[in-house]
């Protein structure tokens, strides 16, 4: 088959797109094309190159890969022969298919959130008296809490470090792992980490499979390379041993943030030596205007901008007395927009063409509700571990879990608990305990039985997986209430609706409530776009692109966060900044307050971040 798409592409994305053979590293700086290349060339190859072969196509969002998806539908059957998702979806997959070899039986249960990782160490520690005894030397609860959570981030450590940790030397950490571990497998459950370091022990004991896959996978590309950590770097390194070659990174290290969770640009370089990579550098931007390109320049005198667009644009500093203030003025600036447009700006300017990005959700907590104040409709990024508004939606999730994965003892005290119950008997028929456990509630017996009867909807059809009865089993039930309670029901129902309609969407041949639950664990089954202005955090705005962009709190001591005022923690700080306004297409609104709030109460004065007076903002101001 040989594709019909006619794509523009400058010199150097057709160089990205047109190479087949041999290792590459892209460095694409924002606004380059680095999707598009990284689409293209996919379409390329699967269109061009002969033969009977795949290409993995590693995302670091699921959004990303959505849109990838998207992109290459047009292909037909021949899109078939591409794995385009996360590394944490296909090492997902690959545990499901061949996990045996490293003591994963089925598809692995992950067990995402905090809390329950937590629950899991702390039932671990009362079973081991050793670990008991040195905690109990810690003092009041609050201490101990602190040791416990410690203790947790030391076991993602290790495990995001399979090499240099490959060996636990300290006695008391080699324990601590062993025994969260142990609970975790006793209900028969996985971490996020477990899922890249059992692929890569899968990969390195066993060179025959990995054979296997480099001979299915003539092609790697690998998207957002400067946030790889060693963990996922190690992975690559495993599939791809020492045959397969054909591997592309596409990356930009300007735009590393994610260095609290152990990623590193440094991982690129790597790859450049290890492989002997041939190096393209990306240095057009097709996205935003010479305001931004300006301001982006100011904060990183390395990045060069070969090409860019013939738009102006602008970037203005707002300020505000205090950050009712501010939020006050940056709705006012937002509703002037959606009034008035801008020239800059093709089309008129709605609500879903504009973003508000602040360096943490505190930043944005005034400008939410001056938002709610005049019905601007708005979302926020829903995370893979969201909490549910409503009890019977959230039972409901834990009954699904312990359906799917009867040996989860975790989840079932959980709902016992909730239903106020006796713990129920393991047994390996979840459906028919759940019932037993319903028909003994007393406060919560209406919520109880229609959780039991939405999880038999499910169960009743044998032929194939289907959730919508159960929905329409909790909307009958919240029927029954209160307006108040019922409105949080139907929210969170049409959220697991919306996730269920993409995991059907999904690669996935055979659909599962185990298969489900774990996709929607990765985060896989949230919408890639929503209606309304995004409110949105610095880090999960990356990869996102809008033709507004305010950023809110940018104020010395909160962006850059006090807690960064030199070394390593204020360049991540500063690339922070650099991924903020390259967000925008357009228009660029920073904002601060010169007030504001302590969390104790105090009211204290705010300076400009040293990031405005870096972009020659303040100095406008008369700053």
């Amino acid at each position: 088959m040989t594709s019909q798409r006619n794509i523009r592409l400058s010199s150097q994305q057709a160089s990205v797109v047109n190479h087949v053979d041999g290792p590459l590293l892209v460095v694409a700086g924002p606004g380059s094309g680095k999707t598009r290349v990284l689409t293209e060339r996919i379409r390329s190859l699967l269109s061009n190159v002969p033969g009977h072969f795949r290409v993995l196509a590693l995302t670091f969002t699921n959004k990303a890969a959505d849109e990838m998806r998207e992109r290459l539908s047009d292909l037909g059957e021949a899109r078939q022969r591409a794995f385009i998702g996360t590394l944490h979806s296909f090492c997902l997959d690959m545990l499901a298919e061949r996990g045996k070899l490293v003591g994963v039986e089925s598809m692995p249960n992950i067990f995402e959130q905090f809390k329950d990782r937590k629950e899991v160490l702390l039932n671990a520690i009362k079973e081991d008296p050793t670990l008991q005894a040195e905690l109990d030397q810690e003092g009041d609860a609050k201490v101990r809490g602190r040791r416990v959570d410690a203790w947790l981030q030391g076991i993602s450590w290790i495990k995001a470090h399979p090499i240099t940790c490959a060996v636990v030397e300290d006695d008391l950490e080699r324990r601590v792992l062993e025994a969260y571990d142990n609970g975790l497998r006793a209900s028969n459950a996985y971490d996020f980490d477990d899922l890249l370091l059992l692929v890569y022990r899968l990969l390195s004991g066993n060179p025959k499979l990995a054979e296997f896959y480099q001979r299915l996978y003539r092609f790697v590309c690998i998207d957002e390379a400067q946030d790889l950590n060693e963990a996922q770097y190690a992975v690559i390194c495993a599939l791809c041993g020492e045959s397969l070659k054909n591997v592309m990174m596409v990356g930009d290290p300007k735009q590393s943030i994610y260095g609290f969770n152990t990623s590193s640009p440094e991982y690129m370089d790597r790859f450049k030596a290890e492989f002997n990579a041939q190096l393209v550098g990306l240095t057009e931007n097709f996205r935003s205007s010479k305001a931004v390109v300006d301001v982006a320049r100011s904060l990183d005198s390395n990045y060069l901008v070969a090409a860019q667009l013939p738009i102006q644009g602008l970037a203005e500093l707002v300020e505000g007395d205090d950050e009712e203030d501010e939020a006050k003025r940056i709705v006012d600036k937002i509703q002037t927009l959606f009034n008035d447009g801008h020239p800059d700006v093709e089309g008129g300017i709605e609500p879903s063409k504009c973003a508000i990005l602040g360096r943490t959700r505190f930043a944005l907590l005034a400008v939410e509700r001056e938002l709610r104040e005049r019905a601007i409709p708005f979302y926020k990024r829903l995370t893979a571990n969201h909490e549910n508004e409503s009890e019977v939606v959230d039972d409901f999730q834990l009954a699904l879990r312990v359906v799917a994965n009867p040996r989860d003892r975790l989840h079932f005290a959980a709902l016992a608990k909730k239903w106020k119950v006796a713990e129920p008997v393991p047994t390996n028929d979840a459906a028919t305990t759940l019932a037993l456990m319903a028909a003994a509630t007393g406060t919560v017996g209406a919520r109880a039985t229609a959780v039991v009867a939405a999880v038999s909807s499910v169960l009743r059809n044998t032929a194939r997986l289907d959730l919508m009865p159960a929905f329409t089993v909790l909307t009958g039930y919240a029927d029954t209430l209160d307006e108040g309670e019922k409105l949080p029901i139907y929210e969170d129902v049409e959220v697991f609706r919306q996730e269920w309609d993409q995991y059907l969407r999904s690669d996935s041949s055979t659909q599962t409530i185990a298969g489900f639950m774990s996709t929607k664990a990765l985060g896989a089954t949230q919408k890639a776009s929503r209606e309304g202005v995004a409110l949105l955090t610095v880090h999960s705005s990356k990869g996102l692109e809008f033709d507004v962009v305010f950023v809110a709190g940018m104020a010395e001591g909160s962006f850059p966060d006090y807690r960064s005022s030199s070394g390593r923690e204020l360049l991540e700080e500063q690339r922070n900044a650099f991924v903020a306004v390259t967000r925008s297409k357009r228009l660029l609104y920073l904002s601060y307050p010169k007030a504001r709030v302590m969390p104790w109460g105090d009211w204290r004065r705010q300076a400009p971040s040293r990031f405005i007076k870096q972009m020659g903002l303040a100095n406008n101001a008369g700053l």
